[in-house]
């Protein structure tokens, strides 16, 4: 199969993806608002640069007006800018590859102060490995909320702020790294709205002709023969000397004429078998149900199942912190049961958290099965960052709080994990415990398995951003100032596998949590073992 496409490709004369970067990387909205006022102060510097050579750099003060009029915008409300994927990908996009091209205008005739301060400003800024991320992000996006390309181009988001749109060039870049990624049935989509913006009258540097260069050929290795004829003679129209587009041609009319003789090769049958499965984009039943949980599209629960959810006053099993002050408590599910906890962490809990994980916050880790190691993974999209009790009384009260509300022991617990997830944040279907197939899984905290999870929502998020338990079809939304709460073990220690959840991804907004999982030692007393299996 591998031999037969790169035939196919040397047949038709197109050149292969230049490069193939798996790293899934992601940049968290706290570290993206320092970029916006980087960007801020390379506006400023250059405005000022403008000043002294007025005359020779006109074309320099147009560009710096137009990012000068969206900074000022941005850095009013960093957050809610960058809550929106466009204006996160744009941001990538502008710091990765437009300020290269203004720097080698500059370089004609630069001054000292804006090259000195361009050079500093540099190593903070983003890479191509940055900007597929975040192109990445919004790929994810479209597929996992079900939005045409349209939809997303124009920005017709829902709750944002800052409403922004991708030109024809933002959508043939989309495109390209589509490409690069052999994706090409995100190829299609977005070359096809950057043709569809083109061809209603949009002003771009974006050529018609490359465009189709790459649309066809997606097309046609996704097994539409016909149609990829169709836009190789409209290029070959726009650029009749089109060599690759000529040669593309003759091998097109070529099968064509083979699969009317009723000779269809076995490479044709093999690129329709991939137009299936890339196409379909759903992959495993888990991955639909994750998708439409995460829609609001899940299963309901009937109203009897609805009766038995009550919220209530809940003093902590009579702990004397709660007894004459109560917190709000309401149940979210009955099976497994998951309760929520109202008004449970202040704002002002919540910015002192935040930013103590701030400086700290780097790629989330999960656990590997095999090695018992902290590792990144592709399925989980996120910054992070731990924080100690011993650091901050803030956090040492947070973690006396849980251990009250609980009923648990916190001293065996991890450390209190905060999570920024930023545009197109996620974090797949997982368990918090360890399966039996993963003896090393905590094997070096000494403390068990998780037998518990304790989730703080530190913000509200616009669109998405759901934690969703694909067993059972629950959908937990964010609460700013709320907490969720759940069993990841049976009281026999088994695991209870309808835990298995994950953190969809933020479509519009930013998405701050805090999590604490509770270890099997220490309570043996407080819940004690029961005689059932599943009990």
């Amino acid at each position: 199969m591998a031999f037969n496409k790169v035939w196919c490709a040397l047949a038709l004369g197109f050149l292969l993806p230049f490069s193939c970067a798996h790293t899934d990387f992601f940049t968290s909205i706290g570290h993206m608002t320092d970029l916006i006022n980087t960007e801020k102060d390379l506006v400023v510097s250059l405005k000022d640069y403008i000043k002294a050579e007025e005359s020779k750099l006109e074309q320099i003060k147009k560009w710096a007006e137009k990012l000068d009029q969206l900074t000022a915008t941005a850095t009013k409300d960093p957050e809610g800018f960058l809550g929106h994927p466009v204006n996160a990908f744009k941001l990538m996009k502008r710091l990765n590859t437009e300020w290269g091209e203004l720097e080698n205008l500059v370089l004609k005739d630069m001054s000292d102060g804006f090259i000195s301060n361009m050079t500093i400003q540099r190593q903070f800024f983003p890479n191509d490995e940055d900007q597929t991320g975040a192109a990445k992000a919004l790929l994810r996006l479209q597929d996992t909320y079900n939005l045409d390309t349209d939809t997303l181009s124009r920005g017709n988001l829902p709750g944002v702020k800052h409403k922004s749109f991708l030109t024809a060039e933002d959508c043939f870049e989309l495109g390209k790294i589509a490409y690069t990624e052999a994706d090409y049935y995100h190829t299609e989509l977005w070359m096809e709205q950057a043709l569809k913006q083109l061809d209603e009258g949009e002003v771009s540097s974006a050529d018609k002709v490359y465009i189709l260069d790459y649309l066809s050929y997606a097309v046609y290795q996704q097994g539409d023969l016909g149609k990829a004829m169709a836009l190789t003679k409209r290029l070959l129209e726009l650029d009749p000397e089109h060599q690759r587009a000529n040669g593309n041609m003759k091998y097109f009319e070529y099968i064509m004429a083979k699969e009317k003789e009723g000779n269809k090769s076995s490479t044709d049958s093999e690129e329709q078998e991939k137009e299936t499965e890339v196409k379909k984009k759903d992959y495993l039943p888990e991955r639909r149900k994750y998708e439409m949980l995460c829609r609001g599209e899940g299963l309901k629960m009937t109203p009897r199942r609805q009766k038995r959810l009550f919220c209530r006053y809940y003093d902590g099993n009579r702990n004397p912190r709660y007894i004459l002050g109560p917190v709000k408590q309401e149940d979210e599910w009955d099976k497994p049961r998951i309760v929520r906890f109202l008004d449970i962490i202040s704002d002002e809990e919540i910015e002192t958290v935040k930013e103590l994980a701030k400086p700290r916050l780097s790629r989330a880790t999960v656990h590997d099965p095999e090695t018992g190691k902290l590792t990144t993974a592709h399925y989980r999209v996120s910054k992070s960052a731990w924080l100690s009790g011993y650091e901050s009384p803030v956090v040492s009260r947070i973690n006396t709080r849980i251990q009250d509300l609980t009923g648990l022991d916190v001293s065996t617990a991890e450390e209190l994990q905060v999570a920024n997830y930023g545009v197109g944040g996620q974090y797949e279907p997982h368990f918090d415990f360890a399966r039996k197939d993963e003896p090393d899984a905590f094997k070096e905290l000494g403390t068990g398995n998780r037998i518990a999870t304790w989730l703080f929502y530190m913000s509200d998020v616009s669109a998405g951003g759901a934690t969703v338990f694909p067993e059972v079809g629950a959908s937990v939304w964010p609460r700013k100032g709320t907490a969720v709460f759940w069993y990841n073990l049976f009281p026999s220690g088994e695991g209870d596998y309808s835990t298995r959840h994950a953190a969809c991804p933020v479509l519009v907004g930013n998405k701050w949590v805090s999590n604490k999982w509770l270890h099997e030692r220490g309570q043996e007393f407080r819940r004690p073992c029961t005689l059932s299996e599943l009990e």
